[in-house]
């Protein structure tokens, strides 16, 4: 064509139809100029164009895969919510809060389980069985559970867990309570057998002691022991025991105290195994001429005991482990109540002797002091220095129980563990935290004994415990022992005793080291698990059958095994 004139002209791409326009001029810069410019501006266009498609597609790619998750994500939530939170403000700071989520959730929990715990409605017999059971009904609800239902469900299992644990509690205690009542089938046949010998065999009838040891019975150059005891076995241990370790046997002077079923047995016994280092004699109750006075007081002993029996007897089962040892025999037994009769025990102490081939009754001046030992301790070791002992004026010498035993698990050493201090009669007269002092080894000085009031005290407020409804102490023979004693007990050594290897204990090295064990110069089996029981501990029962002499024939017979 003729220059000058304009001219069109098409492109084709391979992206598409593009039509530039193209102003073309034949002379003049300024034409040339405009077009480029036009030209470089629909470039950059279509190279913006070009760059916007390229990103969109991945954007939108990415927006497809996070939406469904966001979605999932957000669904998720708002069911964990509505399951977990129990109102409108648990789901907002689940969703809106700015600070850790797990602290307010447990501040959400605390919550609710204060709320449960103040609510007393909750029925226990709704509560799960276990554990196991408590997971399935929690995660298998036809209705989401709220945090408030998962408390109380919570309260309602625990509670009835806590009320099957307690009733386990009893029942181990009442058929402990039971077992320490029992007379093993080997005791029963020993007292048979040895009633049967001493009816057929004329040395088992011999006298107690011989008549060539009938004046040491009074003689206080001696050393006199005390024992009060229906067990046959247990009067020999003591005895065997005391004897082997002592530095000088032929000093000691045994008086055993029976009652009249077992004077038999206990006489065949001593009279057959004669220790012939040391005189034993064998009383029995029967054999005492009291006044009317001591017969009316151990009248009422066996009334108040009997009406304490009936009165706890019912309700047992309710009765926690450190109540029951008020229910042995042994804390309801005459034997055990006559050791507030000690000085009328030994008043004029008289026996049997034969002269010319008649018997007389020979009496003897009362004793100054005497060692007191209960059936169930062994003597480790030489004990002659007890009679050496000053007392101070006091009646009785005994080993006071430490603090440190209270967490034991065995009796407490306080006043308020056997006394009832919220009765103003206890309150008004005794110290809570007095220390308590121990049966099972006392020094007792007779003389001081006789001149105090101690029986009567005693004997007094037995009677007053009875009138107050049996208030006033826990069951048992020794809180008022602890009133009649009240400021008449001399503090002795702790290593003259070890006691409380009877009660249950989970490890002997745990409560009681070897050592002080050893140690020892008399360790007391008190509380129910005695040595000659099938409830008695392994760990000490050894210590008690090294003085069980089982080469004799009737502890063979009787199935006594070591």
């Amino acid at each position: 064509m003729i220059n000058g004139t304009r001219r069109m002209k098409f492109y084709i791409s391979a992206t598409g139809i593009k039509r530039v326009i193209t102003i073309s001029s034949g002379g003049g810069g300024a034409g040339k100029g405009s077009a480029k410019d036009i030209t470089a501006a629909s470039a950059t266009s279509a190279a913006g164009r070009r760059i916007s498609a390229r990103a969109f597609l991945p954007a939108f790619l990415v927006l497809c895969i996070v939406l469904p998750f966001l979605f999932v994500r957000i669904a998720f939530l708002v069911l964990e919510s509505a399951r977990v939170c129990s109102s409108s403000d648990c789901v907002r700071w689940r969703f809106f809060s700015e600070g850790d989520t797990s602290l307010k959730l447990r501040d959400e929990l605390t919550r609710v389980l204060l709320e449960a715990a103040k609510n007393s409605n909750v029925n226990e017999e709704e509560g799960a069985e276990s554990f196991n059971e408590f997971v399935t009904e929690i995660t298998t609800a036809s209705r989401p559970q709220d945090l408030e239902a998962f408390a109380f469900k919570t309260k309602a299992m625990l509670s009835r867990m806590e009320h099957k644990v307690q009733s386990a509690k009893h029942l181990e205690s009442a058929y402990w309570h039971l077992a320490s009542h029992g007379v093993p089938k080997s005791l029963h046949c020993l007292s048979l057998k040895l009633a049967e010998e001493y009816s057929v065999n004329s040395m088992a009838r011999s006298p107690l002691p011989p008549p060539e040891y009938v004046s040491r019975l009074s003689d206080p150059t001696f050393h006199h022991l005390l024992l009060l005891t229906d067990n046959i076995l247990a009067a020999s241990v003591v005895v065997n025991s005391t004897v082997e370790n002592s530095a000088n046997p032929e000093n000691l002077v045994f008086h055993i105290v029976t009652d009249k079923k077992t004077f038999t047995s206990m006489h065949a016994w001593f009279a057959t195994n004669l220790i012939k280092s040391a005189v034993v004699e064998v009383k029995g109750l029967h054999q005492y001429d009291w006044s009317k006075e001591v017969n009316v007081g151990v009248q009422d002993i066996l009334e108040i005991n009997d009406l304490i029996w009936k009165h706890h007897l019912n309700d047992i089962e309710e009765k926690e482990y450190r109540y029951m040892e008020g229910f042995r025999p042994s804390s309801l037994s005459l034997m055990n109540h006559l050791c507030i009769y000690i000085p009328e025990l030994l008043h004029h102490l008289s026996v049997f002797v034969s002269f010319g081939g008649s018997p007389y009754e020979q009496l003897f001046p009362d004793l100054n002091k005497i060692v007191y030992l209960e059936d169930d301790v062994v003597v480790q070791h030489d004990i002659s220095s007890l009679w050496e002992l000053d007392l101070n004026g006091k009646v009785c010498g005994s080993v006071f129980k430490s603090s440190e035993e209270d967490s034991t698990g065995f009796p407490g050493s306080k006043y308020i563990n056997y006394l009832n201090f919220s009765h103003p009669l206890i309150s008004s007269k005794f110290d809570p935290d007095q220390n308590v002092w121990l049966y099972g080894l006392n020094i007792f000085d007779l003389e001081a004994w006789r001149r105090s009031n101690i029986t009567q005290t005693f004997l007094e407020w037995l009677k007053l415990n009875f009138k107050c409804g049996l208030t006033l102490w826990k069951p048992g023979v020794f809180p008022p022992c602890l009133i009649a004693f009240e400021g008449k007990v001399h503090p002795i050594d702790s290593s003259w005793l070890v006691s409380d290897l009877g009660y249950h204990h989970t490890s002997l090295e745990e409560e009681i080291s070897l050592e002080r064990l050893e140690s020892a110069a008399v360790i007391h089996f008190s509380g129910p698990a005695k040595p000659w029981l099938e409830i008695g501990f392994p760990e000490v029962r050894s210590l008690w059958n090294r003085y069980v002499n089982f080469s004799d024939k009737f502890i063979r017979r009787c199935g006594f095994t070591q």
